[in-house]
């Protein structure tokens, strides 16, 4: 209990040094854990992908269409359990939209959304007939679905060229084991065809939409870990700072019979008690930045943005090994000098 004041006593000895690192900690903190939701926002997608899923697209891209008259040769392939969702209403013209979005744009049950089409020229209105709730953080709320017949029937007049084609397949499997056999299959199915198919699982295809900005992936999750070590550098500077100036009274405390374990515990505590202090500000300050930043930037961006657990737990456990890490120097420069050396030290 002593050494627990004696710690406390240390810590707020300088008030406006012990203050600023905190801050500094709290603030790499915060950056660590911005950058981190970012990086799993951006995999958001892959991550929340079912293994029972498989996506069937053309070979070449997937912005390259396929005949809708795969659809039933798809359907005969053993272990595919559905090649589609029936999830229409009555309408042609009907949409199902998520909250997000309709919230963004105040759409309301019986609203209808005007678009201009680029890849479908021409002008579309899509009457709201139903708004789902995401489950949960992981599931994207800012789709929107409709008939594809409304599509195929505008293209039958208008480009009818391009009318029977459909962008991918989304098929469920019975048994995720069997994907791999599954995918073959179908890309043996339309081999040679005029349009070729590449079948894979839908994490590997939602993989795919970041593969252009892996390398911007790869620099935010290193800068995130990079900043772990600026708080080890801030730490450590008030650490050996405060050590260099009780060289005396670690020389007095010897004399007083305090062992080499308790002036570790002493200088160990010390440094937890910032860092815990840092990274719990830190975590506390990073809910409202991230918030605030999802409310800023629109959801088409990053659709599922949220601090999730294993953040925090990196981001604290980071801090308190950060802690550890800190007070090693001081340590050993606590421990190593003699008594007589730490009497007769001036600095």
């Amino acid at each position: 209990m002593k050494v627990l004041k004696l710690m406390l006593k240390n810590t707020l000895r300088h008030k406006l040094r012990t203050a600023l690192t905190i801050v500094g900690i709290s603030v790499a903190v915060v950056a660590f854990g911005f950058l981190r939701t970012v990086v799993t926002a951006w995999y958001a997608g892959v991550q929340a992908s079912s293994p029972n899923r498989l996506i069937t697209r053309n070979a070449v891209s997937f912005i390259f269409p396929l005949p809708l008259a795969y659809r039933d040769k798809i359907a005969r392939i053993p272990g595919v359990e559905s090649d589609q969702r029936e999830a229409f209403l009555r309408e042609r013209n009907a949409c199902i939209v998520g909250a997000d979005l309709a919230q963004q744009y105040n759409f309301k049950l019986g609203d209808v959304i005007p678009i201009e089409g680029d890849i479908y020229p021409g002008k579309w209105e899509f009457v709201v007939r139903a708004i789902y709730q995401p489950r949960d953080k992981t599931v994207d709320g800012t789709q929107m679905w409709f008939h594809w017949q409304y599509l195929d029937e505008r293209m039958k007049q208008d480009m009818p060229g391009r009318a029977g084609e459909v962008g991918w397949y989304l098929i469920r499997i019975h048994n995720p084991e069997d994907a791999g056999r599954i995918s073959e299959e179908l890309d043996a199915l339309f081999l040679n065809s005029r349009a070729e198919t590449k079948t894979e699982t839908e994490a590997a295809f939602q993989q795919g939409f970041i593969q252009g900005t892996g390398l911007i992936i790869q620099l935010l999750n290193f800068l995130s870990f990079v900043i772990i070590g600026i708080i080890m550098l801030v730490l450590g500077n008030t650490m050996i700072m405060s050590a260099r100036e009780r060289t005396k009274e670690y020389a007095v405390l010897k004399t007083l019979g305090f062992s080499g374990g308790r002036l570790t515990t002493l200088l160990a505590g010390e440094s937890l008690i910032i860092s815990a202090l840092g990274a719990g500000l830190g975590i506390a300050l990073s809910y409202p930045v991230v918030e605030l930043f999802s409310l800023m930037v629109p959801k088409s961006w990053f659709p599922i943005f949220y601090i999730e657990p294993v953040t925090i737990v990196l981001a604290g456990g980071s801090a308190i090994v950060v802690g550890v890490l800190a007070a090693l120097f001081p340590i050993q420069r606590a421990l190593k000098t003699s008594i007589v050396d730490g009497l007769r030290f001036v600095g």
